[in-house]
């Protein structure tokens, strides 16, 4: 097999050997004959481990093993325990996801800060399959049932050749020592039940189907490939971006033959759940305002299009414009500048307030619009709320949140970028004018 291992990685281009692999060994049969074949390969490798903490002492003495194991081959060896369960609970996950999070991050971790190319892991064909039928039980498009992959960014699993039974084998033959993990055969957890329960009884029916699945795998990744291509393309005539935001065109979406499935790619990769998805399909005729959410992005339907943003803690910050400042830089850049009636000339441009100087109280204020915030448009005599103005301005909702407002005292003097108030207005009796200009990027 080990030859069989080193034509794979060759094959795949997985790595060179050169480069430095970071393996990931739990102590289990699958880690232990990763680490075997490395060793026999006499490739450039270090050993990462992480105690999840959730059997007790077994998971004490894994790492232990997994230590000892490392000593005996003179490699180096990182290690980091983790408080599982409560990642869980803090982040409303199940143990299982907490335990994918918590490992991954801490293998990019060290692998970034220890100058190591690639992280491998153990994953065989029978782990390739196990995740084709979890993913079948869920809501999952065409890449949800291609399985692991072979190569992923900086991870690799070289394994992905063999099945669990030549992994024993092999262990058996080698004399290899391993860990059991008694929790792998209770069929509480998904992919245990789907090991026990599910492979066995596809293998009853077709005694070839541990062949067969994964070249269909292999198939579906081929189709896969012609499928993402004509995505893309869908993609372009829909979605426009611009700085931090992108928008979705609901007309052009509605005209596409598969408004469903585009919707769905193009939404998943924000963490966007299917059940989400379909209320934005169902809502695509509503009334605007109507907004959705996933745990990082924020979907907000406008009147001609689907606006996308990522969350971000509410901004509480307030700056100070000194009366001597001639240049601010947040919360964006601003020029200012000081000059008399006489040599004053009028400048048309939204991004430019001229105001009064002498109706000023310094230090001016900086700050985010909130619910209340009554102001004097520009040439207007009464009052107005700041709301209703951004409404009548048709300012969709979503960039409603970038407003801020230049105040002197307990009074608007700006709504920057959009309307002066009257009071601070150049008039007649103005002698001294400030000039503040928001710089464009």
């Amino acid at each position: 097999m080990l030859s069989r291992f080193i034509e794979y990685i060759k094959e795949k281009q997985l790595f060179e050997p050169s480069q430095r692999v970071l393996l990931a060994v739990s102590g289990g049969i699958d880690s232990m004959v990763l680490l075997h074949l490395f060793e026999k390969s006499e490739f450039n490798y270090g050993v990462v481990h992480c105690n999840f903490r959730l059997r007790g002492a077994d998971s004490d003495e894994d790492e232990a093993f997994v230590r000892e194991q490392v000593l005996n081959h003179g490699v180096p060896f990182f290690f980091r325990p983790f408080d599982t369960e409560e990642y869980a609970r803090l982040n409303g996950i199940s143990v299982e996801m907490a335990a994918r999070e918590l490992r991954y991050n801490y293998f990019e971790e060290i692998r970034s800060e220890k100058g190591y190319d690639y992280i491998a892991t153990a994953h065989h064909q029978d782990d390739l399959m196990e995740t084709f039928f979890l993913n079948l039980s869920r809501k999952t498009g065409i890449k949800g049932l291609t399985g692991i992959k072979e190569k992923a960014g900086h991870v690799i699993r070289p394994l992905l050749f063999i099945g669990r039974k030549e992994i024993e084998d092999y262990a058996r033959f080698n004399f290899i020592e391993y860990r059991e993990d008694y929790t792998n055969n209770e069929v509480i957890y998904q992919r245990n039940f789907i090991r026990h329960r599910i492979l066995p009884l596809f293998s009853e029916l077709n005694p070839s189907f541990k062949n067969s699945l994964p070249e269909t795998i292999q198939h579906l990744r081929e189709a896969e490939d012609v499928y993402s291509l004509c995505i893309k393309e869908a993609r372009e005539k829909v979605v426009t971006t611009r700085e931090n935001e992108m928008a979705v065109s609901i007309d052009a979406l509605l005209r596409s033959p598969f408004s469903k499935t585009l919707l769905f790619e193009i939404l998943s990769e924000y963490n966007f759940n299917p059940q989400v998805i379909d209320q934005i399909l169902q809502g695509l005729k509503s009334v605007s305002g109507k907004q959705y959410y996933s745990k990082t992005h924020r979907l907000v339907k406008d009147r001609e299009h689907l606006f996308l943003t990522r969350l971000k803690a509410e901004d509480e910050r307030i700056f100070y414009l000194e009366k001597e400042d001639l240049e601010l830089f947040a919360p964006f850049d601003l020029t200012i500048e000081k000059t008399d009636i006489d040599n004053f000339q009028i400048v048309k441009s939204s991004h430019v307030a001229c105001i009064d100087l002498d109706k000023l109280e310094f230090p001016l204020l900086i700050r985010r619009w909130k619910q209340g915030d009554y102001f004097q448009p520009l040439g207007m005599t009464g009052f107005k709320k700041l709301s209703d103005f951004l409404i009548d301005e048709k300012i969709p909702v979503h960039e409603k949140e970038n407003i801020w407002l230049l105040c002197s005292g307990q009074k608007i003097v700006w709504i920057m970028g959009h309307r002066l108030d009257n009071r601070f207005k150049i008039s007649t009796k103005t002698r001294r004018i400030l000039k503040i200009e928001i710089k464009k990027n």
